[in-house]
């Protein structure tokens, strides 16, 4: 029997600096360069409150974890939470006139008749089964 290599540990990313992930040193360098931009072009107040938005959001999409999953995919989780309703309530409420259609049309059903099944004979399950295991090469009309 032949055996193969499983891999493990698909969920760790790769690190590219130390302890950090490409995913991670995107997330800084991004922040970085609108940091840089905003001390080029921004007052040194704007430039304060800018870092401190940018820097602490940057921090925490690409350090923080949460129940094990990261930042991102935690808002994301959240976003789609609350745009889907957890609770479906069905409000129909139908006129008279529906419900009289309604009523006359329950008392007409065609009685349905009973269809019988016909008996599996064991040499059907066997060329079934060839069929499956051979992915359809074997054609059971072919070797009568």
């Amino acid at each position: 029997m032949q055996q193969f290599v499983v891999p493990q540990f698909i969920d760790v990313e790769d690190k590219i600096f130390g302890p950090i992930t490409t995913r991670q040193f995107l997330i800084l360098l991004v922040a970085g360069i609108g940091i840089f931009v905003a001390y080029r072009f921004a007052d040194f107040s704007l430039f304060l409150i800018t870092t401190v938005l940018l820097g602490g959001l940057a921090l925490v999409f690409a350090f923080v974890k949460v129940n094990g999953q990261t930042f991102h995919y935690f808002v994301l989780n959240i976003v789609q939470t609350t745009r889907r309703p957890s609770l479906r309530i069905w409000n129909k409420s139908f006129s008279k006139a529906e419900l009289n259609y309604l009523r006359k049309k329950v008392g007409e059903e065609p009685v349905e008749e009973i269809i019988q099944q016909k008996s599996v004979r064991r040499e059907r399950i066997h060329d079934l089964a060839l069929l499956v295991n051979t992915g359809g090469f074997y054609k059971p009309d072919e070797f009568l």
